[in-house]
């Protein structure tokens, strides 16, 4: 089902069926300030095995991350020293995922994974979400597999159209964004830009 947006953000009725939605182990398609992106409750096996199948990656890889509401909340899930908190703290939110060590504290689901992806996009409905649902959402990016299907990835009636039979909802935030977050690993010595670039 597609759901608009108003002023950016889900009406109070509109939030209470996602956050239903998603505690049933439910898929919805969210904006986030790059791309529309699968969404669902982190801790959901089942949840993250379909959106792994609807991206054709594995739970492993990295172009999966949680999204979370604050740096605080971030801090509750991975490890990272004072110089990795000031680059986040710069950049976020915003359109980044930074690659950070996971600690025991995240998600049964996660704890084999020795590193963890995080995002905070700069969004008001993201936020909303979060917040209202109280834990992290696991998150992927849509991709277009060839030019032709950029309409199906920034387009939500073309996305509720390809994949409405796979999630609960699509949140429609206007046309979506082409460019995924720029992904920084923050787990050596140095940050490293794995993709996109470092705010000026």
């Amino acid at each position: 089902m597609l759901l608009p947006l108003y002023d950016g953000l889900l009406l109070e009725r509109q939030l209470g069926l996602v956050l239903r939605s998603l505690e049933q182990g439910r898929i919805i398609v969210y904006p986030t300030d790059s791309v529309y992106a699968f969404g669902c409750d982190a801790g959901n096996r089942h949840a993250v095995e379909q959106i792994c199948r609807l991206r054709h990656i594995g739970e492993r890889n990295p172009q999966l991350a949680i999204l979370c509401s604050s740096i605080s909340q971030i801090r509750s899930f991975t490890l990272f020293d004072d110089a990795t908190f000031r680059l986040m703290r710069s950049c976020l939110p915003g359109p980044y995922t930074f690659i950070l060590e996971g600690s025991s504290r995240l998600p049964k689901l996660y704890r084999e994974r020795r590193t963890i992806g995080v995002r905070i996009p700069d969004r008001p409905v993201v936020g909303q979400l979060v917040e209202a649902f109280g834990r992290p959402l696991m998150t992927a990016s849509l991709r277009a597999e060839a030019d032709h299907e950029v309409e199906y990835m920034t387009d939500p009636s073309l996305i509720q159209e390809r994949y409405g039979s796979d999630v609960a909802f699509v949140l429609d935030g206007g046309i979506g964004g082409t460019e995924p977050s720029s992904v920084i690993d923050c787990t050596g010595d140095e940050p490293v830009v794995v993709r996109g670039h470092l705010p000026d």
